[in-house]
């Protein structure tokens, strides 16, 4: 048994470190290791509440609107406060809009760049890899970082600027929507449609989303192996075995994502058990967080979010992390698009997971399935705007209360538990999805979810930042300055 530190991790928000035990060329175990400590919760106790909405943007700068919705949704259940068709449809395109660019730069910037280095040069597709995927010099590297650009001109409209957007309010959007402006969004977004359907699937949004088994999916790739990056990925995937590497705990956790006026959501909230192959209600009281292994203080044991504390123990024994491990019910859950994909039952997830499980595959394939979902139903959004109907309603919160508001960013569920008291914040608890798929073990020794997927990773003779590892990790694109917020 030989023990390798990997990190920091380049292509990483924020800092990031894996421990590998590694026996007979495979990891046998894994220890994930969050190295930094930021203190949000404890700058937020004591402000107005209000204040929240300043605040946490600023945790993160690549899902900053993913923290202005989840603390909206907090005050808003604070406050009771109802949110406006009008209000809802927009907050639900900023949020998109965000979303969606995490996507895009995933899979061009951070996932695919892996496939260009030296180790995989005797493969046919490697000289094709490089010239699309290169750093920097790739050529669809360089249109995916120009069309992401002009897709980010819709939060200048909406929201006045990216990242660390203030238009996002309790009750609703701030920001209203004149007839000519929706029609000047509604060409950017067919803009990006433009993008998507001409270089990262070679088809149309549609038709990628009516994809409905692994069959269907294979047949259609097979029509043109490299035409379109997304066939070139699956032709990647293919021969690297991708659809059996990373392979995580079965279980799949979604908050529900946009919610719609009237209620529903888009992507609907549930779990997923592999075991059972079902959804069943998410029940978030079951939520806890252990932090027998974080340098944080643990003496009232694992606690739910709404009672949670973050004190800091940098001394502490045998902890090897900032972060927290929450478990939903005692158990590890995964978080992210597969998750949205089996609780929305879109068909080739359920048959993709059905096959290979929760896989680098797997990942991948539910996040960009996600990008031909999402920009349809934008567009739809911004048509059922009514014009002069209001965007926000504004009431005053109350003196003393608690609020949880529970969202979706890209890499999955983002909750904010906050409690007030004389109208001041006397608590304030954020879990992430870094937080849950980068968790350590909890008290009972059982890893987190990376954790899990790592074990059984190939580590190749004389590799100090083993390719598989990076691919796995990668997956799951983390997000550490949210995780350690």
């Amino acid at each position: 048994m030989t023990r390798l530190l990997v990190g920091p991790f380049n292509r990483v928000e924020g800092d990031l470190e894996v421990t590998l035990d590694i026996a007979d060329g495979r990891v046998g175990s894994a220890r994930v290791n969050a190295p930094m400590y930021r203190g949000f919760e404890q700058i937020l106790q004591g402000k107005a509440p209000h204040d929240a909405l300043v605040v946490v943007p600023r945790i993160c700068g690549i899902c900053s609107v993913s923290q202005s919705v989840a603390s909206a949704r907090a005050l808003a259940d604070l406050g009771l406060i109802e949110m406006p068709a009008n209000g809802q449809h927009i907050t639900n395109v900023i949020l998109a809009t965000e979303n969606l660019a995490d996507h895009l730069t995933h899979f061009y910037l951070f996932f695919m760049p892996d496939f260009t280095r030296p180790v995989y040069a005797a493969q046919a597709w490697h000289t094709e890899a490089q010239r699309r995927f290169a750093p920097q010099s790739g050529e669809q590297v360089r249109a995916a970082i120009a069309a992401r650009q002009r897709w980010f001109e819709l939060l200048g409209t909406l929201a006045g600027k990216w990242p660390h957007t203030q238009s996002i309010e309790p009750g609703g959007s701030t920001r209203p929507v004149e007839a000519a402006e929706r029609t000047r969004l509604l060409a950017r977004v067919r803009e990006f449609r433009g993008f998507l359907e001409r270089q990262l699937f070679a088809a149309p949004l549609e038709q990628i989303a009516a994809l409905r088994s692994e069959a269907d999916l294979q047949a259609w790739h097979g029509q043109d192996p490299w035409r379109g990056d997304f066939r070139l990925f699956l032709s990647i995937a293919n021969d690297t075995g991708l659809a059996a590497l990373g392979r995580g705990p079965g279980r799949f956790m979604s908050y529900g994502a946009y919610p719609q006026p009237g209620g529903g959501h888009l992507f609907p909230p549930g779990v997923w058990h592999a075991g059972c192959g079902e959804l069943v209600a998410l029940d978030a009281g079951a939520i806890r967080e252990d932090a027998t292994h974080a340098w944080l203080a643990d003496a009232g044991g694992p606690l739910h979010p709404s009672a949670g504390v973050t004190q800091p123990e940098p001394d502490k024994p045998d902890a090897y992390t900032w972060n927290k491990a929450p478990r939903l019910d005692g158990l590890v859950v995964e978080t992210g698009a597969v998750a949205r994909q089996l609780a929305s039952a879109h068909p080739l997830v359920h048959d993709a997971v059905a096959r290979h499980g929760g896989t680098v595959y797997t990942r991948v394939l539910a996040r960009l399935l996600e990008l031909a979902q999402v920009v349809p139903k934008m567009e739809q959004w911004l048509q059922q705007l009514v014009v002069n109907d209001p965007y926000c309603h504004t009431s005053a919160l109350p003196e003393d209360g608690v609020g949880v508001g529970l969202s979706e960013a890209a890499r999955g569920s983002l909750g904010h538990w906050v409690q007030v008291r004389r109208g001041r914040i006397a608590n304030y608890q954020i879990v992430a999805p870094t937080t849950w798929n980068f968790s350590p073990r909890d008290a009972a020794g059982t890893p987190g979810a990376l954790e899990q997927a790592l074990v059984g990773a190939p580590v190749r003779d004389g590799e100090t930042t083993p390719v598989a590892v990076q691919h796995i990790v990668r997956s799951f694109d983390p997000c550490m300055v949210c995780t350690v917020h």
